[in-house]
């Protein structure tokens, strides 16, 4: 690496605690993208669901991690701790992963999802919240993108290793989950043993009734406007698992069709710490469009391209887009919190978020199926075009709100 290339990026400044936290998610999503990347054609070709099953089956699923996150930030505000709690998140998804490969039906696997993602609701919003507490404002944009960065090459190694597992058991979907609960594990002591927790955060203390309107009324409109944005953004991000069903539609073999989730997550794990870098030195928002207009392209692609190339390349499309706005959208809730309101603040966000993912995931799965592949892809595109029109308009609202 270059000098010029490490100062850009300025690993050295970043904490360790944060470095601890990307290496939990890198091995919580190696396990649960194992089993991910597999699941929406394990419901479909061997339990017999439709695909409008999966798109409620995935829609509910981050919902409940979404709604989970309120509850889970506002305890940790409250307590004015976020480690344990956070770990508590991390083990319940890991004990978990057993069902998986154990379900007999569909509702198994609904309940094994179900309680997953409580898991990661559990986490989500303390663990967040930790980042911004162990960070220096300046440097928010690069750790969060380090964390997305690390979370996501998990989640481009559990495809890869599905296929080289799904290859080397015969196409033996149960062998193959049983080995995603291994990393899992692993994840759990990294977070329990690597982990520190800042005692006193900066400028913080303990919310003892976060909830409360006088509490949330400290919630600014800069906030809020991030938080809608999202939701309009989100509308048009439906789940993953219909990128893997596009490729299947277009003759990708089965044990080839986690490929998808690779080529996805190598574009985001290798633009989301530069872009998370890059928002600090030149703002958030430009760049914010920047990925909007990038989703549009690749739904459009997605969506009217017939071919294996066709697709992949609008699938590293969708990957771009999500490494040039997830880690940007939570730098933008931690700058815009108070810092004894940031587990609550970032609750909130996922629940609207997670709302937004679950109309936005039915929809899709309701298109996919009485539409076809193309209908819910174009829809994206023109709600996302929505978005990308309401984003400066936002943005102009949030400077005049603080310069007032």
């Amino acid at each position: 690496m270059t000098d010029k290339k490490a100062s850009l990026l300025r690993w050295r400044e970043i904490p360790r605690g944060v470095w601890a936290l990307g290496l939990v998610s890198l091995f919580m999503d190696v396990s649960s993208e194992m089993i991910h990347a597999l699941l929406p054609l394990y419901l479909v070709s061997v339990l017999g669901a439709s695909t409008l099953e999966v798109g409620v089956i995935e829609g509910i699923a981050e919902a409940t991690a979404s709604i989970t996150k309120v509850f889970s930030g506002v305890v940790s505000d409250y307590l004015g701790q976020r480690k344990w709690l956070a770990a508590v998140g991390y083990g319940l998804a890991a004990i978990t992963k057993p069902v998986f490969p154990l379900a007999p039906n569909i509702g198994w696997v609904i309940g094994a999802r179900f309680v997953d993602r409580v898991g990661k609701g559990i986490r989500g919003a303390p663990r967040d919240a930790l980042v911004a507490d162990l960070t220096p404002k300046g440097l928010r944009g690069t750790a969060f993108g380090l964390r997305q960065s690390l979370d996501t090459i998990g989640a481009m190694l559990g495809p890869l290793l599905a296929i080289v597992f799904m290859a080397a058991f015969a196409d033996n979907f149960r062998h193959v989950f049983w080995i995603a609960v291994i990393p899992a594990f692993i994840a759990v002591a990294i977070i329990v043993f690597g982990v520190r927790e800042p005692r006193h955060p900066a400028g913080a203390h303990a919310a003892k009734s976060p909830l409360t309107r006088a509490e949330l009324a400290r919630l600014d409109i800069g906030y809020w406007i991030v938080v809608g944005v999202a939701a309009i953004f989100t509308l048009a991000r439906f789940s993953e698992a219909f990128l893997l069903l596009r490729a299947q539609s277009v003759g990708v073999p089965f044990a080839l069709v986690p490929v998808v989730m690779v080529v996805m997550n190598v574009v985001y794990s290798l633009s989301a710490w530069p872009a998370g870098a890059l928002s600090d030195s030149i703002g958030r928002y430009r760049l914010m469009i920047s990925g909007f207009a990038l989703l549009i392209v690749a739904d459009l692609v997605l969506g009217l391209g017939n071919s294996v190339l066709t697709v992949m390349i609008g699938v590293a499309l969708w990957g771009l887009h999500m490494g040039l706005t997830q880690g940007l959208l939570s730098a933008l809730v931690a700058d815009t919190a108070p810092p004894e309101l940031r587990g609550t603040a970032f609750g909130v966000f996922n629940l609207v978020s997670g709302v937004a993912l679950l109309a936005a995931s039915i929809v899709a799965g309701g298109l996919w199926q009485w539409v076809g592949p193309d209908g819910t892809f174009l829809a994206g595109a023109l709600i996302t075009a929505v978005a990308l029109v309401v984003l400066p308009l936002a943005h102009r609202r949030k400077v005049r709100a603080e310069a007032k």
